[in-house]
């Protein structure tokens, strides 16, 4: 898997829709991770974790954008919740993936 080098990404948030960032540690290069809204589990949205240059450095993530706002599942695997997090309208809510949840 490459690197997303040097190039922008281009959110599609506002007039009601938001955006997730996860960050992960730098072994989680190429896994997919899912989401899905709390309530209806069924329907997920999967996005792979990438290489990002930013200044200082390299950083790893998933970026998932035409939210629509409300509570969302982050899936550890395919059956297991991580988290829920609020993903609000208009902007871009943020979670960084534990440590201790890492994928064997």
């Amino acid at each position: 898997m490459t690197p997303s080098g040097q190039q922008l990404i281009v959110l599609n948030i506002g007039a009601g829709i938001g955006a997730l960032v996860i960050y992960t540690p730098d072994c989680m290069h190429g896994h997919d991770i899912e989401v899905s809204p709390v309530e209806d589990p069924a329907l997920r949205t999967q996005a792979t974790v990438r290489a990002r240059y930013v200044r200082g450095g390299v950083r790893y993530s998933v970026v998932v954008d035409c939210l629509r706002p409300g509570r969302y599942t982050v899936w550890r695997d395919p059956v297991t919740p991580l988290a829920e997090i609020d993903v609000p309208g208009d902007r871009v809510a943020e979670f960084t993936w534990p440590v201790t949840a890492l994928a064997a």
